[in-house]
């Protein structure tokens, strides 16, 4: 185990290797001080390599939500799909993130985020008890030996009579693979948040757009269906009643494994400002509006529809505390198990506190009194 806190400008030189040569790319390169860090934070991974991913993981779920982790991910290719990408692909799609252009990401931007991915390995490396990690911190570990896409776990929770199974993600909305449907917020006017935000819609428009090898956007796909689908159903140029549920295609997100995005309107702006509200029953009334969706929808896919995922709808930038977002969504999902629905189901957070929630959903959760988020 080390003793001392590794150096902070060697960690920056090695991270500078790490974002040149992508994780599939590793073996066999010198990264002494990764690799003394990683043995000193107690990952429980099997060989160097994977004990340094599993410490970059580690280092990079501390960064605060948004850009600065996300830019992280894709300069050091954890973001699902990356693995193997050339540096300056990936380089190309952190500079979108923050929406400025390669060569003053390089100059700028890349220094700040490596400095703190750094910054977080010296802390984690100076840890009192060396590699004993708090629970938080083992969830990030325990990825590195998986298929990168983060973190998940099983919750058994009584729904509708019965026990259903209940699959929790604890990492960014975009890293899912192999769930059918993903339900994304949005607010009423059906107006997609700019690809470079941090939000869940944000993150997935930026994951379902098609970039060519240097980063450069071809296509927006989530965006153009959206307006498609608001334009078929009458609803361009006017909002459309809270609860509604848009379904599209799912971009590149194909590539993953997820077929649908379906964009639930819950956010009602208020004119002449920046806020907007959010209610709970909203919130229900759009969680059972997509698992009807995906019913209607089912059948039309080979193979047939069958996984549907949830972030904590209104949880984000609308507001709701979490608890409040999810007994909102928990709400309408018994109800559709209670009528005998039996989806794949999965839920998707980022941070500790709330899935420390839904873990305890097991102990019973009831909605609380309608309540208004403002922002």
């Amino acid at each position: 185990m080390a003793s001392t806190a590794p150096d902070e400008a060697s960690l920056f030189a090695e991270l500078q290797k790490v974002r040149r040569a992508g994780l599939v790319r590793l073996r066999g390169r010198a990264l002494p001080v990764l690799e003394s860090a990683a043995a000193g934070t107690a990952t429980g991974a099997r060989t160097p390599g994977a004990a340094v991913e599993a410490l970059l993981r580690l280092a990079v779920s501390r960064l605060d939500a948004g850009t600065l982790r996300t830019a992280a991910e894709y300069t050091l290719g954890l973001a699902q799909g990356t693995r193997d990408w050339p540096a300056a692909s990936r380089r190309a799609r952190a500079a979108s993130v923050y929406g400025v252009s390669v060569e003053r990401f390089r100059k700028d931007h890349e220094v700040m985020v490596l400095g703190q991915v750094a910054e977080h390995i010296v802390r984690l490396a100076s840890r009192p008890g060396g590699g004993s990690a708090p629970a938080a911190d083992a969830v990030a570990a325990r990825t590195a030996d998986g298929d990168g896409s983060g973190t998940h776990r099983t919750v058994r929770v009584a729904a509708g009579g019965r026990t259903v199974a209940l699959t929790l993600h604890v990492h960014p909305v975009d890293l899912l693979r192999d769930v059918d449907v993903v339900v994304s917020p949005v607010n009423v006017h059906l107006a997609l948040p700019e690809r470079f935000k941090s939000s869940v819609a944000a993150s997935l428009r930026r994951a379902a757009a098609v970039h060519g090898v240097t980063g450069d956007l071809q296509a927006d796909p989530l965006n153009d269906e959206l307006l498609g689908w608001a334009s078929r159903h009458g609803a361009a140029g006017r909002a459309v009643l809270p609860g509604t549920v848009a379904a599209t295609g799912a971009g590149a997100l194909t590539g993953q494994g997820v077929r649908r995005i379906y964009h639930a309107a819950i956010a009602v702006p208020r004119a002449g400002t920046n806020d907007y509200d959010v209610l709970q029953s909203d919130v229900t009334r759009a969680t059972s509006r997509a698992l009807a969706v995906l019913a209607e929808e089912r059948d039309r896919f080979d193979p047939p529809l069958r996984s549907v995922c949830f972030p904590l709808l209104g949880s984000g930038r609308g507001g709701l505390p979490y608890g409040a977002g999810l007994a909102a969504v928990w709400a309408a999902v018994e109800a559709d198990a209670a009528r005998g629905a039996g989806w794949d189901l999965h839920v998707v957070v980022r941070s500790p506190e709330a899935a420390a929630l839904v873990e305890r959903l097991p102990a019973g959760i009831r909605p609380a009194h309608d309540r208004r988020a403002t922002r």
